[in-house]
């Protein structure tokens, strides 16, 4: 137990001095014989109610925040000032400090976090790297995919799967790192090389309890990033550069609009993709509008302050496809073409139907289908009910994954934020494969249909159950049915 907690400051000790550990948990479920289990105080759970189901469990040690009043003589107890902090730090000493040995990159950010490690990481296979990914998506060592539950894992799994890519003879990994896992210190004990910056919009404010504290939860990332590691941020987002104040490690940035160490510009843009004016150079991308021109340079501006050539790096991202989910554009005859795309967030609703705003001809359609999820932030609602009717000319609001909530009153809360004058033409459905199903129907030649809020996701949740749910496998169907 000792050599795991070798940079710990403990506080005090009892019971057995130093037992043996052959695994952590900090699920009392989890504990076996010769465990440590972690005490955490999570949101709803205190570990600390469970230290005895971890004992009859085989716990051999407890760390905690608090030593219980009665103990257990052949057990060791550790007080430490953050249980979650330490479970970080332990987890990274009982795997052997898997994140020093090779290249980790963490993305965090509101929008765009899951492209850009993913763009990444396939701009890494194709130059020849064995290299690993972290994301909301999927979780890969090299190309093997292994499930993924949560934007940043655990530190158990997240040091487990990193050490799993060192053995696959993986040199980098890149990594989402959500506001939650940092508030969390689901990060604690990793050593990143770099970190980057998206943007920070209207997101989580169910979870932080105001702006404020979810702009201060991301700058923590890039306050712990050791001297020696690169901060990489937008130079269009107005928190930039607040994110890397006091930060010690070399600071550099990318935009489109801006002075920027890594600059952009979109010469052309389509449907199937953009001519980019990047640092001198120009290239054609399949990945289209100005938020994807955004990540592209965002992973250029990555990939050479880790050392790739520039030429290199447009040469294969020229070639990249989009990301799941992320605009990913279906053809479904006539002329009517379907985009398909995560957005969930005022922001990034916008950000997408700006991007076809653009691209459309003055006599296309843009159909709308949109939702929001149930049991998060509220108050993002109207805002996306405001976003998708400013930039649609038809707006069928439906059913995202309501949870516990019921899909009409999510429904009436968007409807909050949408004008008198063009309620009465917004649609409402909340059985979302009738609401695709529909806006289909209403759609002619030349007519662009956006599907928005759930992208890659393959399920509904509804009611505390999950079914299976894929807004392209809709879409798809609708093709071969009709």
């Amino acid at each position: 137990m000792t050599d795991i907690l070798n940079n710990v400051k403990i506080i005090q000790r009892e019971g057995t001095m130093d037992p043996p550990v052959k695994s952590l948990c900090f699920d009392s479920r989890e504990a076996v014989k010769e465990s440590a289990f972690f005490a955490i105080r999570g949101t709803r759970v205190d570990g600390h109610e469970y230290i005895d189901f971890a004992i009859q469990g085989g716990a051999s040690a407890v760390i905690c925040e608090d030593i219980p009043k009665t103990i257990e003589k052949d057990v060791s107890y550790i007080r430490v000032e953050d249980s979650a902090q330490v479970l970080g730090m332990a987890a990274s000493s009982f795997y052997n400090h898997p994140s020093q040995k090779l290249t980790l990159v963490g993305i965090t950010g509101t929008n765009g976090k899951t492209s850009i490690a993913t763009l990444l990481h396939s701009l890494y296979s194709e130059a020849g790297f064995g290299c690993g990914l972290i994301s909301t998506v999927r979780n890969l060592i090299g190309e093997e995919e292994y499930p993924s539950t949560h934007t940043t894992p655990d530190p158990l799994q997240v040091n487990q799967l990193l050490g799993e890519m060192l053995e696959a003879g993986c040199t980098y990994c890149f990594m989402e790192v959500s506001s939650h896992a940092i508030h969390q210190k689901r990060i604690a004990g990793l050593t990143f090389a770099g970190g980057l910056f998206t943007n920070i919009t209207h997101e989580h404010l169910d979870y932080h309890n105001s702006f404020k504290e979810y702009i201060q939860a991301k700058k923590v990332f890039f306050d712990a990033l050791p001297p020696e590691a690169f901060a990489l941020v937008n130079r269009d987002d107005r928190n930039a550069q607040y994110m890397v104040q006091n930060c010690r490690a070399s600071k550099s940035s990318f935009g489109l609009t801006g002075p920027a160490d890594f600059k952009g510009k979109i010469l052309e843009s389509h449907l199937d993709g953009m001519h980019l004016h990047i640092d001198d150079r120009e290239m054609w991308t399949r990945l289209a509008g100005g938020f994807n021109a955004s990540n592209l340079l965002a992973v250029y501006g990555c990939a050479v302050l880790c050392g790739l050539n520039k030429e290199e790096v447009l040469t294969i991202l020229s070639g990249q496809k989009p990301v799941t989910g992320r605009f990913e554009t279906l053809e479904l005859g006539d002329g009517i073409t379907a985009i398909v795309d995560y957005a969930h967030t005022p922001d990034a609703l916008k950000n997408v139907l700006a991007t076809i705003a653009q691209i459309r001809n003055g006599n296309t359609q843009v159909i709308t289908v949109v939702g929001a999820g149930g049991n998060r932030d509220a108050s993002k609602r109207p805002l996306m009910g405001q976003v998708a009717a400013e930039f649609s000319q038809k707006l069928i609001l439906t059913s995202d994954n309501p949870r516990n909530e019921k899909p009409e009153d999510i429904i009436s809360q968007i409807m909050d934020g949408i004008p008198e004058d063009k309620k009465k033409s917004v649609i409402s459905i909340p059985d979302r494969r009738e609401a695709i199903k529909t806006a289909v129907m209403l759609a002619s030649k030349g007519d662009i249909i956006l599907v928005a809020g759930k992208g890659h996701e393959s399920y509904q949740e509804i009611s505390g159950k999950r079914y299976h749910f894929n807004d392209l496998e809709v879409l798809r169907d609708l093709i071969t049915t009709t």
